[in-house]
């Protein structure tokens, strides 16, 4: 496993690989699991090289104190790399990425910025564009991997590539959970005991409430939801949302021939968790 900090020297070695060798690229921020890891696993099946970037963006954290707390454990995540056999490690530091001016460029997304997330994490999208074109730019991958747990970062990313004309693939990957249905997540170990116990209703409610959009329209599926998490004194939900999975539009009504997705964030204290279920 070979680790670069330098842009010059990943495209070296990048432009050093045979002519027809695919590369498979799974952006991180550290604080790796075995989510981060299933997602290398389908890189390694699917290409030739896979290459992980280890960068904690500054451009995408809205509140100052997430970036300062987000967890840093590189000596740890290069042993899982390690075992999974990653063939190429970039962690370049923010001056390499930015040089001297840490700031996000300004996307149109088509919209989808300005739902969910987009309205509680100003200026979010626009630091997660920018850094994932910067990288897709410096590992020139044919295929990229990212976790369907941030569903509205994935739609996000594949209107970036289109709109871009990036020759690469984004495939999105299955949300891989704890045994108790938390969506995976480096937030997690930030959680109390107390908080990590009752975490897994955000799942438990999920799952409850596909099963009553079978039945019920949108507005009362949230309702429902609502009042679930009325009853946890220890969980505070910032929104629950229905939404057409293409457009990220909330929903009124339902038309079978759509694809539909439930949207959820959480607070457990001070730690904001994320999960979203296929309806």
């Amino acid at each position: 496993m070979l680790v670069f900090a330098k842009i010059k020297s990943v495209q070296q070695k990048i432009k050093s690989l045979k002519k027809g060798t695919t590369i498979g690229f799974v952006p991180t921020m550290g604080a790796l699991h075995k989510g981060h890891l299933s997602l290398i696993e389908q890189a390694k099946k699917e290409n030739d090289v896979v290459v992980v970037s280890i960068f904690v963006n500054p451009t995408q954290f809205d509140k100052k104190e997430d970036l300062i707390n987000y967890p840093k454990t590189i000596d740890t995540d290069l042993s899982l790399l390690k075992s999974v056999f990653c063939d190429i490690v970039f962690t370049p530091t923010a001056e390499e990425i930015y040089s001297n001016n840490i700031q996000s460029q300004s996307f149109s997304f088509d919209g989808l910025e300005h739902q969910m997330e987009g309205k509680f994490r100003d200026g979010h999208f626009n630091g997660v564009g920018t850094i994932v074109k910067r990288l897709f730019e410096i590992v020139t991958p044919h295929k990229s991997y990212f976790g369907e747990k941030d569903f509205q970062q994935l739609q996000i990313i594949r209107t970036m590539v289109k709109k871009h004309q990036m020759p690469l693939k984004v495939i999105g990957c299955d949300i891989y959970r704890e045994d108790d249905g938390l969506a995976m997540s480096s937030r997690n170990a930030r959680l109390t005991k107390e908080h990590r116990k009752i975490a897994p209703f955000i799942y438990k409610t999920l799952k409850q409430a596909k099963i009553e959009f079978g039945t019920k329209n949108a507005l009362e599926v949230v309702n429902w939801v609502e009042q679930e998490f009325d009853k946890q004194p220890l969980l505070e939900l910032e929104y629950f949302e229905i939404a057409d999975e293409d457009t990220l539009l909330t929903i009124e009504n339902k038309n079978p021939k759509q694809k539909y997705r439930a949207f959820i964030a959480v607070f457990a204290d001070k730690i904001r968790l994320i999960d979203n279920i296929s309806l």
